[in-house]
């Protein structure tokens, strides 16, 4: 039991570390999932939506720490109790979005490893046994250094979470897993490789035999059945290939400017996923900055999911030269954490990318 509990110890501590790392690296991005889970369609828990980012926040770094204190052994009991609660809630959460279709992926590593519902509850369960060992054998989770270390190593940990935190939330992630991260190219992360797998559907077909309704299984094929059709569900069995950028659109009007814009070879976007939650001081910077990039040869574009008469309001109130064209409001969220924030393209490659506390390091 002794050697059982030192390896749960080290598997549960370290992938704690790790899991807590990727998400405390862009908590911004833990919080947009925190917010699905708290949608109507899910818990249905919406008071607890403008909390979401402080939540991430906390709930990473407590899974960083409750991570570190497991490998260090102190305050064991404190530690196991608090890696059981914790298990045993996301476990309900992973099972529930598995179950019910909800939330396709749970956000455990961020953007950095994807998992379908099923493997984030699988992975869950397993981690469920080791901390259940570690619960059973707490009298073997023995301190590798004396109270006072352990008191040190634990506050430096939590003041450098405290710290990390507040820094990616001022600038950007300090790793991008995303498929808009700078040197990525939008027009290949869209791409679809000719032997890409295709999607395999199930065609339940519903016909009326000798009076009664029967159900006839195929992938496809229409059924070789004497009776009266009724009608045909269809259900994805095997999804197939999706490129990394799949929602991707530049719209005006109804149409879509993305391949002519991406040919640019000199492209400035200034993003603003929400208008209405923009930090607005920043685009006095804003107007600034481009007004510098049309003076060297840029195209200047907004993009934004919010309504064409806040937008006018906004160019009017700053003095912006630029239109706004509308994206998708998750595919923006995706493109950068920062609200407003500015990248440089060229041929659809991106070459620069900042938060709009770092609109000065920006260079055309």
């Amino acid at each position: 039991m002794k050697y059982l509990v030192w390896v749960s110890r080290i598997i549960v501590g370290v992938l704690f570390i790790i899991s807590g790392l990727i998400k405390l690296n862009d908590p911004m991005g833990f919080s947009f999932k925190l917010e699905e889970y708290f949608s109507p369609g899910v818990l249905d828990l919406p008071f607890l939506t403008p909390l979401a980012l402080g939540i991430s926040i906390f709930v990473v770094i407590v899974e960083v720490i409750l991570g570190v204190l497991l490998l260090l052994g102190f305050k064991p009991k404190f530690t196991v109790w608090s890696l059981l609660l914790m298990i045993v809630f996301f476990t309900f959460l992973t099972f529930y979005s598995a179950y019910f279709n909800k939330v396709t992926d749970c956000g455990c590593f961020g953007d950095a490893i994807k998992l379908t519902p099923w493997e984030s509850f699988t992975k869950d369960v397993i981690l469920l046994v080791f901390i259940l060992i570690l619960f059973f054998g707490k009298k073997y989770i023995t301190s590798l250094f004396n109270p006072k270390t352990n008191w040190i190593v634990g506050g430096v940990a939590l003041l450098v979470c405290i710290w990390f935190a507040n820094h990616v939330l001022a600038h950007l992630p300090t790793v991008d897993f995303r498929p808009y991260k700078i040197g990525a190219n939008i027009q290949e992360g869209m791409s679809v490789p000719e032997d890409a797998a295709q999607p395999i559907y199930e065609y339940a077909w519903r016909f009326k035999v000798n009076g009664e309704d029967k159900i006839y299984i195929t992938e496809g094929d229409y059924p070789s059945v004497d009776g009266e059709f009724v009608d045909v569900e269809t259900t994805e069995i095997q999804a197939g290939y999706e490129p990394p950028i799949h929602d991707f659109t530049i719209e005006q009007q109804g149409q879509d400017y993305a391949a002519e814009l991406l040919e640019e070879d000199k492209l400035v976007m200034v993003i603003a996923y929400d208008m209405a939650k923009s930090n607005y001081e920043a685009f006095e910077e804003v107007a600034k900055v481009t007004a510098e990039a049309k003076q060297n040869g840029y195209k200047v574009i907004g993009m934004s999911a919010s309504s064409r008469d806040m937008a006018n309001k906004l160019i009017n109130t700053y003095g912006l030269d630029f239109e706004f064209y509308f994206t998708d409001e998750t595919t923006l969220k995706t493109i950068v954490r920062s609200n407003p924030a500015i990248l440089v393209l060229s041929k659809g490659t991106i070459k620069q990318k900042v938060h709009y506390n770092d609109f000065d390091e920006l260079t055309f």
